[in-house]
């Protein structure tokens, strides 16, 4: 027997069920007590702030990240959850 066709993923729905899981984790590790602090967010990652200032046009890019296990986990439910759809 002939196996269903299968539709494609759209990847802008994995972009913001990993973003949603993230930010989740994330507020659950702020909203912990400070005696539960290993799960807080450990390190942050990215690119600090830069600024290219050409007189009439300032353009400012940066990207950080607080990583921590709660939003590893926030990350892996997001996966799963598209990964279900």
């Amino acid at each position: 027997m002939a196996k269903p066709y299968k539709q494609s993923r759209n990847p802008w729905i994995l972009l913001f069920l990993l973003f949603v899981g993230g930010l989740a984790g994330n507020a659950v590790a702020y909203v912990l007590p400070p005696s539960l602090g290993a799960l807080k967010a450990i390190s942050s990652i990215g690119l600090s702030p830069a600024t290219l200032d050409i007189h009439f046009l300032k353009f400012t890019f940066g990207l950080t990240m607080d990583a921590g296990i709660l939003t590893v986990i926030g990350f892996l439910f997001g996966y799963l959850l598209y990964r279900k759809i």
